[in-house]
């Protein structure tokens, strides 16, 4: 993600003693995406697609925009 109103050069969270998973400031794939949908000018919580009978959203229900990530 170079440019685009990202950072550079920013580390975001902590991971464990051991490098093995994240321990604090977690974030998700959902996360990235809602990060991607905003930097495009669409609203995340907006956007949905219709799929097995259900209306769903690529976010899912409970993500954010991790805005200090943002320039």
């Amino acid at each position: 993600m170079t440019g685009a109103g990202v950072k550079h050069g920013f580390s975001y969270g902590e991971s464990d003693e051991f490098g093995f998973k994240a321990a604090v400031d977690k974030t998700t794939v959902y996360d990235f995406n809602a990060r991607l949908l905003h930097l495009m000018g669409l609203d995340h919580e907006r956007l949905s697609f219709y799929h097995n009978g259900l209306e769903r959203r690529l976010t899912n229900v409970y993500r954010h925009v991790v805005k200090v990530v943002l320039s």
